[in-house]
């Protein structure tokens, strides 16, 4: 999305059928991207999920970007993916090589336990779909994966579309696991499953010392982007993937 402040110029946002897909449209007038490329989306429901972003914004106030997520990756997916395909993937698969997923603490039992009764089940999920097992560390040192779990990953990754790979690199960043992020996209887990599996080291922490206000917003903010990703990797359907 552009910076700068807007203000609301239209009545209503509609999804039409367009070329190559379904558009959005502000007054019957098709929206493009901050780069001034058309909106072209693949599925209608994603269409109407963004026209209705567009409806929720305040009739006689500020465009607010930050509340239309689903906009805000289907542009990056137009502007930024669609032109460096090979970098995305690289960027999003090079998280197998040191996934949270893998990264164990030693102490104390509850939480050791808490780790591998969430966090196993995903890892074997993954060496079974993919034929990518990954190996586990103790604490925070690195360790090295196989080069062909690494490959595996990356083909993986590579199989989705660019408005997939969009959700996906996002999801992945912000959980700091691929697996995680690639369980998503593929219905394994929930967004909300995903983030308990994402924050589970800081939720353990707040369970025993509680929550401050930081903390609190940092996985509010979490939390958004999560269900962000994953509502918008649904509503791809069969078009998150090439």
């Amino acid at each position: 999305m552009a910076t700068g402040t807007i203000r609301r110029f239209y009545r209503a946002a509609t999804a039409e059928p367009a070329e190559g897909g379904f558009d959005v449209r502000l007054d019957r007038r098709p929206i493009r991207t901050p780069a001034g490329r058309p909106l072209i989306l693949p599925d209608a429901r994603l269409a109407e999920a963004i026209a209705g972003e567009w409806n929720d914004q305040p009739e006689q106030g500020d465009i607010r970007p930050l509340e239309m997520p689903l906009m805000r990756l289907a542009a990056t997916a137009i502007d930024r993916v669609s032109g460096q395909r090979t970098r995305v993937i690289e960027d999003t698969a090079k998280y197998a090589g040191s996934d949270l997923l893998c990264y164990r603490a030693a102490t104390p039992t509850e939480l050791v336990v808490r780790q591998a009764r969430i966090w196993q089940p995903l890892l074997d999920w993954a060496a079974s779909r993919y034929g990518a097992p990954l190996e586990l560390a103790e604490g925070v040192r690195y360790r090295p994966q196989p080069a062909a779990s690494l490959d595996a990953i990356t083909r993986a990754v590579a199989a989705h579309s660019d408005f997939g790979l969009s959700a996906l690199f996002n999801l992945t960043a912000a959980m700091g696991s691929v697996v995680l992020a690639l369980a998503v996209a593929e219905g394994r887990i929930g967004s909300a499953a995903a983030f308990e599996a994402a924050e589970l080291d800081a939720l353990y922490e707040i369970e025993k010392w509680g929550e401050d206000s930081e903390a609190t917003a940092r996985h509010q903010r979490l939390k958004h982007d999560i269900d962000a990703g994953a509502r918008f990797l649904d509503l791809l359907g069969t078009a998150r993937l090439l």
